[in-house]
């Protein structure tokens, strides 16, 4: 309660400068755009053929909007924001500065020689409403279907979703982590800053994994884990606490062995 208080405290004193609305004569939207109303887009900010843009939307300088997108009401983008082609956006979404949505999955199929063909990445990019998404961030678009961000979901800076992930709703996702594709994470799931995610498997209801955490496979609803490879976060306690013991004990166990050899021998 305290941190929602405070959240509104600063709310009264502070407001960040809110564009006036309008196209700038320097941005470039295609005839065939459809922007809803009260909407301000910047110098230098591109709309392509076929975008339908709610009310209220905000484009910061240099923001890009493929073509054929998809984006709701009270839409805001800071500069080098960029939505690629058919991806969908819902109301109320936030787009921090360089947040790429619906870029490529990283798709390759090796060929006979080693070298390298790409895979047409034909799916797309699925924000849902009330999501923020920090600085630097990518949520790729899928190989095929989509690639989904589920309502109240806020990431962090310099996060990567790879291709096919869904992230559930309300999850928390911290700096430099990374998810392998066709990640799922269920409701509520807080994700630590440095946590790497193998891919192909899901993260339950209510999980919590703490920092440079390595996810290798399915965690339960409402399990806390730790460690890399991750288990159980009690059990890692424990065992970090033992870890710096380790040498000494390696010692005793030598003398230890030392002295019922000589026994041993000794009785022999």
């Amino acid at each position: 309660m305290r941190e929602k208080d405070f959240a509104r405290a600063l709310a009264l004193f502070y407001q960040p400068p809110r564009p006036k609305a309008g196209v700038h004569p320097l941005a470039s939207v295609a005839l065939s755009a459809r922007i809803g109303e009260n909407a301000s887009i910047g110098p230098f900010a591109v709309i392509g053929e076929n975008v339908v843009l709610g009310n209220n939307a905000v484009l910061h300088p240099h923001v890009v909007i493929y073509e054929g997108a998809e984006i709701g009401d009270d839409f805001y983008a800071h500069a080098h924001a960029v939505v690629r082609e058919h991806c969908r956006i819902g109301h109320r979404v936030i787009l921090q500065n360089g947040v790429i949505v619906g870029g490529d999955g990283f798709g390759f199929a090796k060929r006979a020689d080693g070298t390298h063909a790409k895979i047409v990445q034909s799916g797309v990019t699925v924000i849902e409403d009330d999501v923020e998404i920090q600085t630097l961030t990518s949520v790729d678009r899928a190989t095929v279907g989509e690639t989904r961000v589920k309502r109240g979901a806020k990431i962090d800076s310099l996060v990567q979703i790879g291709h096919a992930c869904v992230v559930g709703e309300d999850d928390i996702i911290c700096s430099q982590t990374g998810l392998a594709g066709s990640t799922v994470l269920g409701k509520g799931v807080l994700l630590a800053g440095q946590v790497g995610v193998s891919g192909h498997l899901t993260i339950h209801d209510g999980a919590v994994i703490y920092a440079q955490s390595g996810i290798g496979g399915d965690v339960a609803a409402g399990q806390v884990m730790s460690g890399s490879p991750a288990f159980e976060a009690r059990d890692w306690l424990r065992s970090i606490t033992a870890f710096p013991k380790l040498p000494e004990l390696l010692r005793t166990v030598r003398q230890l062995e030392k002295r019922l050899a000589t026994i041993e021998q000794g009785e022999s």
